[in-house]
């Protein structure tokens, strides 16, 4: 398609046809115009624009304004002497003749040696040369205006300023001094006063992105020195420069927050003054949304939008094809869009209404344009890019396959990979707008065949990429530090493994420079051989290996000395040390994320260097604070730094051998990465709902290192799950948002990604998410009970529609308490108690266990969610039946005699039912036989016996049960006591020793209940008859209490055993044979550990378990 190029200047078409001295390129709009035949560049000054032009339509240029750069002459002039007190303030005027582009000024003397400037003496922003004060020794040279035109390579130089300095007192060189200028001649001191700007205040107006210089010269003996300060505020630390002696303020890209009013303040020990400046930011327009190109089908709709920022806020105009759209007449297309302001609003497109629309974006201080063609036609999809690529990968990185395609209406683009299966998006695979396909680690399993097609109503269009993915080249076996004798051979190593299918190839490098290996340095394929090495071989020695995809790199250093063998060492006669810290640590081979660091080792005392650790320390989140980086083998000195970006790294590197740490090397210099989108995914997106109309959405905030630059916020998306509705997403740079006016309890998809100011991270997995909950609508009913025992009952209840619960089903909740005992006057807690039940079957029942037997309970039941409990169930009462009941509270014995125990214990904290009364069983312990067992019973009231015994010189073992009618409780079991004084029950341990001569003296006491200890308790009190009353501990008759058994209730324990006595007493007998099969025990102290148990039904584990010296029930007692 034919284009042509035309041209206006000063906005009227310029006929380059009549002029001869100007041509234009050939396919190109490009202008010359020639003067090697005379005429003026003056006559083509002016402002001109380009327009191209073709079939479809036409787009502009920028506008270019030409002028003539001009160096003119320094106008003649006589200057006079310039007569100043010793002292005063002076101001050299320069006021150079108008260049184009402004000269660059500076001053010299007729010497053509520059003039020397310091705070005292400086030259303004304007060229006019300062004198805060004035020195005799001033007057000793001419000072000399010079402007430089850099584009016609010419020095203007204005005549000099003669200076003749009048003193109050005669002037001796001799007495100068940088300390006292005046030679001890007596100065008139002033106050400071501006030279430069006058006044209190001044006004400073600066463009966005343009730089900002503010400046303050004052006048003063002694020179004032200069600080600014900035109202309301700090000054931007970051932006902000000074210059020329802390008289010039510099801000090289302004932006809208640097304006205000800045303060400089000029003092000397005389005073002080101060002169404000208010600064205000106007800016030129710049885009915030630039129109693109549009391709448009027939009869789709569309637009194109043009948003421009400035101060003023810039007007926009509309052109198509160069013309204003305002003034366009109308035709049947021009009916298919509106403009809107900054919007052209395009519906029902048709063919032949393509056309280059222009946005102008304008204030009074510049404007900007842009052309957006507008395309109407039908296209089939396209590929644009070569055919069947292969793409050769490394395994694990990051992958990208490419796939550009062109169609109008736009087409929609799906990846395959094999020809099978549904299209590539999600979990590994991300697919773009633009046809690029993002494998985010490649695998071996992802190598295949993948084919891109593109689809629209007009037809297909298809292309394929071969991935092969391959093992990553790497060095095995890098070169190591060498430190060889002058004459010696030095070899480096470098082996390297690498994917069979790719060639390698392997090159050396000495300092940076590839080594010609010529005759001398030997090669092969694993390393470097440098014979008969000098001082000239000192270096850093760098293997790289390349293949076509990848490369790999190690370095090491190598070091030649003297021959020591006229020196003989004290090496091998010293020990081994802490290595030297490596120094001269150099950076090189920058990149974005990452750079070499490179060491020098130091003396490793004597014990190799076996890992190098790498710190780094960054002054932004926490300055001063030394961090591991990474460690490195011994043998390496150069290093490829894997970092993050927009942190302002310095790094130390420590040595370590078998003895310890080396201190840290010097820091290197530092190294600023590039900021960068954020890599990492924020951790821990949950959605819950703290109300039941809303979703709160939290998440854990990024490290400082992972933020990756400047500004970082969160988009977090959310969308009803399976609605199909679109996503809503929110940016905020907090780590919560509620989402509000939410349904009760419904799920919800979420997902979060990070961003910054150089763009956003991935995105992540979705996350389900609920909204609030609220109480329960409805609640279980018809809540009944069934087989009732003594311990145990079964639940039944009718469940609730779980769409009731109005959040997460967490159980039935069942609250239950023991309203009362059976056993009269017996006291009980009332405290509720609960138990759960997690179901979802239509007829749902549960176990209620660990109920007390003789029991009245009752209990209602309500459903739950995770913050809210139903209305309860109906109330349910029910009793338990009896049990046996707990063991006697306390069992002692004592002997008040050589023949006769007194016996005595207590009732049961649990009887579980009606007592109808006690059980003794008792027999002679000999050695580790037993004899014969004898029983006797008692009445429920009786808490004491007195034991005639058959053999005063025997021992015996005794077991204590009460009784209901259900059966024998739990078992006390007792020893006898050898001495008559009473062997008192301490729960405390009190050790023990183990006699040498095998005597043992000591007493054991133990209990055995069903899964639980029963705590030793002090004696109760009771009447002459022994009846308790259970509520309240005072001395009554138990008028309930059954005062005959039979003889089933009086049955004796069969193999009952008991515990073994710790007593001394002289006897042959071993300790051991009172275990019944067990093995003795004993602790370190020799105290012995045992433990009897007793049998008391079948579903028991019969035998003898070992027991911890520390059991508050099993302890030996010894009192040895």
């Amino acid at each position: 398609m034919l284009l042509r190029f035309s041209w206006r200047r000063n906005g009227r078409l310029f006929n380059i046809g009549k002029d001869p001295r100007v041509t234009m390129r050939k396919r190109s709009g490009t202008l010359e115009v020639g003067f090697h035949n005379g005429g003026r560049p003056e006559d083509y000054e002016g402002e001109y624009q380009c327009f191209a032009t073709n079939d479809l339509g036409v787009a502009l240029s920028n506008k270019i304004l030409l002028r003539v750069s001009k160096a003119p002459l320094w106008p003649k002039e006589v200057l006079a002497p310039v007569q100043v007190v010793e002292g005063s303030p002076l101001v050299l005027t320069c006021n150079p003749p108008p260049g184009l582009p402004p000269p660059l000024i500076f001053w010299m003397d007729s010497n053509m040696t520059p003039i020397h400037q310091d705070r005292r003496v400086s030259m303004g922003l304007n060229g006019d040369l300062y004198f805060s004060n004035v020195l005799v020794q001033d007057g000793q040279k001419d000072y000399s205006c010079n402007a430089r035109f850099n584009f016609t390579y010419t020095i203007q130089q204005k005549n000099p300023f003669n200076l003749k300095v009048q003193t109050t007192e005669p002037y001796n060189d001799t007495s100068y001094n940088a300390s006292d200028p005046f030679g001890g001649r007596k100065v008139a001191e002033t106050s400071p006063s501006f030279l430069t700007p006058e006044g209190s205040g001044s006004f400073k107006m600066v463009l966005r992105d343009e730089q900002l210089l503010l400046e303050c010269i004052a006048a003063g003996l002694p020179t004032p020195s200069i600080k600014w300060f900035k109202r309301g505020g700090d000054l931007p630390a970051q932006k902000v420069k000074f210059q020329n002696f802390n008289k010039t303020l510099k801000i090289l890209s302004v932006s809208e927050e640097d304006a205000g009013e800045y303060v400089c303040m000029a003092d000397n020990r005389l005073g002080s003054i101060r002169h404000s400046i208010n600064v205000q930011v106007k800016a030129a327009p710049y885009w915030l949304d630039k129109p693109t190109n549009l391709v448009l089908a027939p009869e789709e709709n569309g637009r194109l939008v043009c948003r421009a920022n400035g101060n003023p806020k810039p007007n926009i105009q509309w052109l198509m094809n160069g013309e204003p759209i305002n003034k366009i007449t109308e035709t049947p297309t021009s009916t298919n869009r509106e403009v809107l302001g900054d919007t052209i609003l395009f519906r029902g497109v048709q063919i032949g209404s393509s056309a280059v629309y222009q946005c102008n974006a304008s204030n009074q201080h510049g404007y900007l344009l842009a052309n957006a063609f507008v395309s109407v036609l039908d296209m089939a999809p396209r590929m644009l890019g070569p055919k069947n690529q292969l793409i050769k990968v490394v395994m694990n990185n990051r992958t990208f396959l490419n796939c550009p395609f062109f169609g109008s209406p736009l087409p929609e683009l799906r990846w395959f990979k094999n020809g099978q299966g549904s299209g590539l998006d999600g979990g590994q695979y991300r697919a773009y707008i633009n046809g690029t396909l993002e494998i985010k680690r490649a695998r071996k399993e992802d190598e295949g065949i993948y084919t891109c097609v593109a689809s629209n109503m007009l037809g297909n269009a298809e292309n394929q990429v071969q991935l092969e993915v391959k093992e990553p080249t790497r060095i095995i076996q890098a070169p190591t530090y060498q430190s060889v004798l002058r004459g010696s051979k030095a070899t480096f190593h470098c082996k390297v493994v690498s994917d069979p299918s790719l060639p390698t190839t392997v090159n050396w490098s000495k300092d940076g420079e590839r080594l010609d290996l010529g005759w001398r340095l030997k090669k092969d394929e694993e390393s470097l051989t440098i014979p008969s090495v000098s001082e000239n071989d000192e270096g850093i020695y760098t293997c790289t290996v390349k293949s076509e995809i990848d490369q790999d790199s190690a370095s090491a250093r190598l070091t030649v000395s003297e021959d020591a063998s006229h020196n003989p060492s004290v090496y091998s006669t010293l020990p081994p040390d802490r290595p030297d810290p490596p120094i001269d640590l150099d950076l090189s081979d920058p990149l974005a994320r990452s750079v070499r660091l490179t060491w020098i080792p130091g003396n490793d005392r004597r014990s190799p260097v076996t890992e190098f650790l790498v710190q780094f320390e960054e002054n932004r989140w926490e300055p001063g604070r030394w961090q591991n980086l990474s460690s490195y083998p011994g043998d390496l000195n150069s290093v490829i730094l894997q970092l993050a970006p927009n942190v302002n790294y310095q790094f130390r590197v420590i040595a370590i051998n078998s003895v310890g740490w080396s201190q840290p090397s010097q820091p290197s210099p530092r190294y600023k990465t590039t900021a960068a989108p954020p890599d990492a995914i924020p951790r821990d997106l949950r959605g819950w709902g703290s109300n039941k109309d809303n979703m709160e959405l939290t998440w854990e905030p990024l490290h400082d290192l992972e933020k990756n630059g400047p500004n970082l916020q969160y988009n977090v998306w959310w969308r009803r799950k399976d609605s199909g509705d679109d996503w809503t997403n929110v940016t905020t740079s907090e780590t919560k948002y509620v989402v509000r006016h939410t349904e009760t309890y419904v799920p919800y998809e979420i997902k979060i990604q990070a961003r910054n100011e150089l763009g956003s991270g991935p995105e992540s997995n979705i996350v389900i998410g609920y909204s609030g909950e609220d109480k329960p609508t409805d609640s279980p009913t018809e809540l009944r009970v069934s087989k009732v025992g003594s311990t145990r009952a079964n639940i039944h209840w009718k469940p609730v529609d779980l769409s009731s619960v109005q959040g997460e089903f967490k159980e039935y909740r069942l609250y239950y308490w023991r309203e009362s005992s059976l056993v009269p006057g017996l006291v009980v807690s009332k405290e509720k108690k609960t138990t759960g039940f997690y179901t979802t079957v239509p007829e749902p029942s549960g176990i209620l266990k660990d109920l007390v037997p003789y029991s009245k309970y009752k209990m209602f039941m309500v459903v739950a969610n995770s913050r809210f409990e139903s209305l309860p169930s109906n109330n349910v009462e029910f009793t338990t039946a009896e049990g046996v009941p707990d063991a006697p509270r306390f069992f002692r014995i004592n002997r008040r005699s050589l023949d006769t125990l007194y016996l005595e214990w207590g009732k049961p904290l649990e009887p579980n039912g009606i007592l109808i009364g006690y059980q003794l069983v008792y027999q002679r312990v000999n050695g580790s036989r037993l004899g014969p067992q004898q029983f006797e019973t008692f009445r429920p009231n009786m808490t004491d016996f007195i034991l005639r015994l058959p053999d005063r010189s025997a021992r015996y073992k005794f077991s204590l049960s009460a009784l209901t009618k259900v059966g024998m409780g739990e078992v006390y079991a007792e020893e006898s006591p050898l001495f008559t004084n009473e062997a008192h029950i301490d729960q405390r341990s009190r050790g023990g020793k183990y006699p040498s001569s095998g005597f043992l003296t000591g007493f054991t006491k133990y209990l055995v209940r069903d899964k639980k200890d029963l705590p030793l308790d002090p004696v109760d009190q009771k009447d002459q008859d022994g009846s308790f009353d259970y509520q309240n501990g005072s001395s009554v008759r138990d008028r309930n209490e059954n005062e005959n058994s039979s003889d089933e209730d009086n049955k004796p324990l069969q193999g009952s055993q008991t515990s073994l006595d710790g007593n001394v007493k002289e006897s042959d007998d071993s300790l051991v044979d009172y275990g019944e099969g067990g093995d003795g025990q004993f602790n370190e102290d020799g105290s012995f550990i045992g433990q009897y148990t007793v049998k008391k039904d079948k579903d028991e584990t019969e035998g003898n378990e070992s027991s911890e010296a520390t059991s508050p029930v099993n302890a030996i007692y010894s009192l040895a």
